[in-house]
């Protein structure tokens, strides 16, 4: 019966059911069935406390989660597993659980619901799933829908958010945590899985801990969704949608690259999704090949401003027509504006006046000099972009900022000034800009973040039956195929930090614990890589085309350079590290050699010394 509910070839909306039967067996084989219970056992290993990444932040995220901080790792064990301490839940009450979509849509979170609902029927057939329509602002006013088979099947391997919707979702305020800890109760819920990225999942842990301190059975669940690839950590590989994202772009990107190459007469200046951080752009870079690309991490780290990015690109565009080429690709994330430091303070300026109650038609006569100076310089649509009302997280209304045609246009005039001056002898400057970001926002998922999203709809399963609540489902080692991939769980206090702003001499500000967005490493591997390419790619038209999403077949297996480049099977190492303590503890017992004890004493005497100062560093330090 698992099988024909897993795979139904009469169904038209069906994409690669087969790997998704295989992904099942899989999860079979790792949870062992047991004849006598309903359902299959849970095995789980408890690993340490967690603690946070920078040991600066320990005390103000201790202080604000103090029922839920410095919870274990769980790891979820095989049932051919062999470990002494392994929890095995064997019974499975029929339980309630709730799932709402939060956040921006993102390919791949049907899947999540699939996932937590087979496991659900596969433990105990009684179990409820219920769908939060609208988003948070369905869970506040109690408006579900029980998630059945037969609605499932028009949604498996979908994109969007279609089945359940969302809204512009926050559960922040002391009003709306309270009317989720209200429907909770009302609703008899055993557990609320709340999917989405940095924000909701910050969210979701300061529910997690209102419901604890609450003594509200309710046990929150997180789960890692976000196109844009931020939500990154120790724990984290990589998000639900990232990897549909980056190839549909990629291809589109590549479409543009030949059609630049077949014209030869125009500069393509491409902004792509991803917030303040620029993965997108890093990942589609890798994959395309374009002859530019402007990371806002890059920007920001060198304080770049608008007229520097302006020379940057003009340069490029003239080294090129020195080889007669006179056209070219650009990428840009839609975060960059808020990169450059001149309009980043400007947008400051602007939103404290808006939070002010100011209308939009005085802004620019209360601006400070600077401000207003630099305000009247831009372009009239660019300033009515930076009017526009923040986001909730008072981050600029990205996506509606056209920073592409902001620069185009700086460029242009530029290149007719050199031209008029006779520094530049190439063509005439012609740019066309470009937005992609709903076309591939609403993609199919590729079989990836099919696969990734169905598992962790599992593991989100196998946490509420080990009783846990504030965590987030994780997989790791994901750049290998899936029978090797490794499932757990962390406490979601473990992967935030707190943020510090100098404000003047002897002055700083605190912000509150949140899981921050993780912006592109650049002293990463995949930085690394573009770095050695980038001159390349600029002059030699070394274009790439990926085609579209493969579902089958040759092409379908790839997953993005950057996680395949980057290594960060953290929790791999955490359980290497464990076996190394554990032999170590075998061979110095007490009435070991004085020479073996000496040694031991003389090794872990200068490991700690190292890690010790690694740490106070938050492990920057260079050995």
């Amino acid at each position: 019966m698992l099988f024909f509910f897993l795979f139904n070839p009469s169904d038209p909306q069906s994409f690669h059911f087969w790997d998704i039967a295989l992904l099942a067996i899989y999860l079979l084989q790792m949870f062992s069935f047991n004849a006598n219970m309903q359902g299959t056992t849970v095995r789980v290993e408890f690993g340490d406390s967690t603690t946070t990444a920078d040991p600066a932040d320990t005390h103000s995220i201790s202080r604000s989660f103090p029922h839920t901080y410095g919870q274990p790792l769980a790891h979820f064990l095989r049932a051919t597993a062999k470990v002494p301490d392994a929890q095995i839940i064997t019974e499975h009450p029929a339980i309630r659980v709730g799932i709402v979509f939060c956040g921006r849509q993102s390919p791949g979170g049907h899947n999540v619901v699939w996932g937590l609902y087979d496991a659900l029927k596969l433990h105990n057939p009684k179990s409820t799933l219920l769908g939060f329509l609208g988003g948070s602002e369905g869970l506040f006013a109690q408006k579900t829908l029980e998630v059945t088979k037969e609605i499932l099947s028009t949604y498996k391997n979908q994109g969007g958010y279609d089945m359940l919707g969302r809204t512009k979702d926050q559960i922040r305020t002391t009003e709306q945590v309270n009317a989720a800890l209200t429907a909770c109760k009302n609703l008899n819920l055993d557990g609320l899985v709340i999917i989405g990225g940095v924000t909701s999942n910050t969210d979701a842990a300061y529910l997690a801990e209102t419901f604890a301190e609450a003594k509200c059975p309710t046990k929150v669940v997180g789960v890692p969704v976000t196109l844009n690839g931020d939500l990154k950590n120790q724990f984290v590989e990589t998000n639900v949608g990232f990897d549909t994202i980056c190839k549909v772009n990629s291809q589109l990107i590549s479409n543009v690259c030949t059609d630049a190459l077949s014209a030869e007469k125009y500069y393509y200046f491409i902004r792509l999704m991803g917030r303040r951080a620029s993965h997108v752009a890093l990942e589609c870079t890798l994959q395309s090949h374009p002859n530019m690309v402007i990371l806002g991490e890059e920007v920001a780290a060198s304080k770049l401003t608008l007229f520097d990015l302006t020379k940057q690109i003009c340069d490029a565009v003239q080294a090129r027509a020195e080889q007669d080429k006179n056209h070219g690709v650009i990428l840009l994330p839609e975060g960059l504006i808020e990169s450059i430091p001149e309009v980043y303070a400007l947008l400051k300026e602007i939103h404290s006046l808006l939070r002010q109650g100011v209308p939009v038609d005085n802004i620019s006569s209360q601006l400070s000099p600077w401000a207003s100076a630099l305000f009247e310089f831009l372009p009239p649509f660019i300033k009515k972009q930076l009017l526009l009302q923040p986001e909730s997280d008072d981050s600029a209304q990205l996506s509606q900022i056209e920073t592409e045609k902001l620069l185009a246009h700086l460029v242009e005039v530029e290149m007719n000034k050199r031209l008029k001056e006779g520094t530049y002898k190439g063509k005439k400057f012609n740019a066309i800009c470009h937005f992609f970001g709903y076309q591939a926002r609403g993609s199919l998922p590729s079989k990836f973040d099919c696969d990734y999203a169905y598992v962790l709809g599992h593991i989100c399963y196998h946490i509420l039956a080990a009783g846990l609540n504030g965590y987030m489902a994780t997989v790791t080692n994901l750049k290998n195929p899936a029978n090797k991939w490794r499932c757990g769980a962390a406490p979601i206090t473990s992967m935030m930090t707190v943020k510090r702003w100098s404000q003047n001499p002897g002055a700083s500000s605190i912000g509150r614990p949140a899981i921050n967005p993780a912006t592109v490493d650049m002293r990463g591997k995949a930085y690394e890589l573009l770095r050695q390419n980038a001159t390349r790619f600029l002059l030699d038209d070394l274009y790439r085309n990926p085609g579209p999403v493969q579902f089958d077949g040759p092409g379908a297996d790839a997953k993005a350079v950057t996680l395949c480049v980057e290594d960060r099977d953290y929790m791999g190492r955490i359980k290497e590290l464990q076996k190394y303590l554990d032999e170590v503890r075998t061979i110095v017992k007490p009435g070991c050699s004085q020479e073996v004890l000496k040694a031991a004493l003389s090794v872990m005497a200068s490991v700690t010394e190292v890690l010790s100062a690694m740490s106070a560093s938050g492990g920057q330090t260079t050995l």
